[in-house]
C-alpha cells in the first residue's frame, strides 16, 4: 500500500509543479501587459508620444489615399472577433462531433478565459481611443488592448494548436503557422492604420493573448501527462491523439 500512495504523491508534486509552470509562464507573458496598462493610465510622456506619433502618420496616410482606407475597412470586418470567435465555434462543435472532447474543452475555455480578460482590461484601464478632427473609421468602447487583435492571436494560436497533429507534414504545419502569423500581423495593422487602437493596444493585447494561451496550453499538457496521455513539442500541436480524429 506504501508504494502506490508515494507514487501518487509524487504524480501530485509532478502535477503542481507543471501547473505552477504555466501559471509562471502565462504571469511572465503578462507583465508587459500590466505594465503596459499602469504606463497608459499614468499616461507616461514617452509612450503617449510613440503612440500618437504612429497614429498621426498613418492618418495622414490614410487621409491620402481613399483605397488604402477602403481596403483597411474591408479588412475590420474580416477580422472582426467575432469571426474568429465563430470560427473557434465551429472548432469545438467540430472537435466534439469527431469524439476530441479534451481539445475541444481546451479550445472553449481558453477562447472564452481570452475574450473576457480582454474585457475585463478595457473596463479597467478606460483609454479613450485616438482622436482625429477628421476621422477615416470609428469604433465605439475603450481602447487598449485591442479586442481584435487579442482575439485574432487567441484563436489563431488555439486553432493552429489543436490541428497541427492533423497536418500531412512539416511543410504543412509551417505554412498554418505563417498564414496564421499574417492574419494576426493584418489584424494589428489594420486597427493602428485605420486610427481607431495605438500601437502600444495592439502589443498588450498580442501579450495578453500569449499569456492566456500558456498558462492554458502548459495546464493541459500537465494533465495529460499524469493520464498518460502523449505529449509532442507545443509548436507541433496540443494533443495528437485528438488531433487524429480530426483526419
Amino acid at each position: 500500500m506504501t508504494r502506490p500512495s508515494l507514487r501518487d504523491a509524487r504524480a501530485q508534486r509532478r502535477l503542481h509543479v507543471r501547473l505552477l509552470l504555466g501559471a509562471a509562464v502565462g504571469g511572465l507573458l503578462a507583465v508587459p501587459v500590466v505594465i503596459g496598462a499602469l504606463l497608459v493610465r499614468g499616461r507616461w510622456g514617452p509612450l503617449v508620444r510613440l503612440d500618437t506619433s504612429v497614429a498621426d502618420g498613418l492618418h495622414r496616410y490614410a487621409l491620402d489615399h481613399p483605397f488604402y482606407v477602403d481596403v483597411l475597412k474591408v479588412g475590420a470586418v474580416v477580422l472582426d472577433p467575432w469571426v474568429y470567435r465563430a470560427a473557434a465555434l465551429v472548432l469545438v462543435v467540430l472537435l466534439i462531433r469527431r469524439g476530441a472532447r479534451r481539445l475541444a474543452w481546451w479550445a472553449a475555455v481558453t477562447t472564452v478565459a481570452g475574450g473576457l480578460l480582454g474585457v475585463g482590461l478595457k473596463a479597467l484601464v478606460e483609454r479613450a481611443r485616438p482622436v482625429f478632427d477628421d476621422p477615416v473609421h470609428t469604433s465605439p468602447s475603450w481602447s487598449f488592448p485591442s479586442g481584435h487583435a487579442l482575439n485574432s492571436a487567441l484563436v489563431t494560436a488555439v486553432i493552429l494548436l489543436a490541428v497541427l497533429p492533423a497536418l500531412p507534414s512539416r511543410r504543412w504545419r509551417i505554412a498554418a503557422w505563417a498564414v496564421g502569423g499574417l492574419g494576426v500581423l493584418a489584424t494589428g495593422y489594420d486597427r493602428i492604420g485605420l486610427g481607431v487602437h495605438y500601437t502600444s493596444d495592439v502589443l498588450a493585447a498580442w501579450f495578453a493573448a500569449a499569456a492566456v494561451v500558456a498558462a492554458t496550453a502548459i495546464a493541459f499538457e500537465a494533465w495529460q501527462r499524469e493520464e498518460g496521455i502523449e505529449v509532442g513539442p507545443l509548436s507541433s500541436g496540443l494533443d495528437p491523439d485528438d488531433a487524429e480524429k480530426l483526419t
